[in-house]
């Protein structure tokens, strides 16, 4: 089977806007164009996406608009699906007295996307939450995730500038969420990633290795970090998910390369990591469905120093064991040769996978002065 069972991909177009990305001036930068996608499948294979129009500033779902604030700019959401229940969270551009500008915000529909609470601030901090900083001057935003537990159970993860990772949960589906919880003092910590299965909830994330900390009582408290990983070289932008058996699955980037490891017990250890890309590969999603196939795909840079156009994919048929050779995501490459978003960051949700084995996709792309859109790849 090829990897995507491309003969069936369809693609469909989300959005299409301008393609003006001005100076940044914070919150009256000059921009118009269609940015940030993110992906989530029901179990029946519905695809629902959201994304983020920079020309009003807003986060967008099915054409509502869940972030209803033109003043400040909402970057980079994550979406959750259970039921006729939607849950996203995104980054705010909201100036609070801190170096950096940035909030996480919540809010969640219980009519299937038609419409969204208010808005809810998770951080209400100044320390410009959201920034997955590596160094002072290098760092990507949209550093933030979310995940559903069983009961009603609603989980988010984020980090700051100023270094910290946070946690909130919520027992209630969203409507109150419980204090925010301050998980590791990192140096500084980077795109979490949330795996949760039962009352277990597994944070992974990078502060030039991966660490993963493990709740077994629902979020309520997380247990002593495990190093996943240990390299001379920068390890980024992991993602953690699990599949029927337990098995906790972790892909992540290091040295333009995707590597892959996995824990059969229960993230206490890890095997030993393997690339699963050629050269050239950056910034993971990972997804598993029903009958334990790993699907992970993966920005194409053509060049070290270039935004990356495409995705990659590889999978597996056997829970990890052996990954099939790398393969561009057909359609994922926008035809005019325009780079892939976001421009704002590239921790992102692109890749959705259920358990009957739908596959869902999406990227955007910018043509500096000309158009920019958001399309979404569907196969099974």
């Amino acid at each position: 089977m090829s990897n995507l069972a491309l003969a069936a991909l369809l693609v469909t177009e989300i959005a299409v806007g301008g393609g003006e990305r001005g100076p940044w001036q914070q919150n009256d930068s000059r921009y118009d164009y269609v940015d940030d996608p993110a992906v989530a499948l029901d179990e029946e294979g519905r695809a629902a996406v959201a994304w983020v129009d920079q020309g009003r500033k807003d986060v967008f779902f099915d054409g509502v608009n869940v972030s209803r604030s033109p003043a400040t700019f909402s970057w980079l959401p994550r979406i959750a699906l259970a039921g006729n229940r939607v849950y996203v969270l995104w980054q705010e551009i909201i100036f609070s007295g801190g170096s950096h500008g940035g909030e996480i915000l919540f809010a969640r529909s219980e009519d299937g996307g038609k419409t969204f609470s208010e808005p809810l601030n998770l951080s209400e901090s100044a320390a410009g939450d959201g920034k997955g900083r590596i160094t002072p001057d290098l760092w990507h935003n949209g550093s933030l995730d979310l995940a559903l537990g069983p009961g009603g159970a609603v989980y988010a993860a984020w980090t700051e500038y100023e270094g910290a990772l946070w946690f909130r949960r919520s027992t209630d589906g969203g409507a109150t969420f419980a204090p925010r919880v301050k998980i590791q003092d990192a140096t500084p910590a980077r795109a979490p990633s949330l795996a949760v299965t039962g009352r277990t909830v597994h944070l992974a994330w990078t502060d030039g290795d991966i660490h993963v900390a493990t709740s077994t009582n629902g979020g309520a408290s997380f247990g002593e970090p495990v190093l996943a990983t240990r390299s001379r070289a920068y390890t980024d932008a992991p993602r953690i998910a699990l599949d029927a058996t337990g098995t906790l699955h972790l892909a992540y980037a290091q040295d333009s390369r995707i590597l892959y490891t996995r824990s059969r017990d229960g993230g206490r250890t890890f095997e030993q990591a393997r690339a699963i890309s050629r050269p050239g590969g950056g910034f993971p999603a990972l997804g598993i469905d029903g009958a334990n196939r790993v699907y992970v795909t993966y920005e194409l840079f053509p060049q070290r120093q270039q935004r990356p156009r495409g995705l990659g994919i590889v999978v597996s048929q056997d829970g990890g064991r052996i990954f099939s050779p790398p393969e561009p995501v057909p359609g994922s490459a926008d035809p005019a040769g325009a780079p892939n978003g976001s421009f704002q960051g590239l921790l992102m949700q692109k890749l959705a996978v259920n358990r009957r084995g739908d596959v869902a996709v999406v990227n955007s792309s910018l043509e500096d002065g000309k158009r920019s859109r958001v399309w979404l790849m569907r196969a099974r």
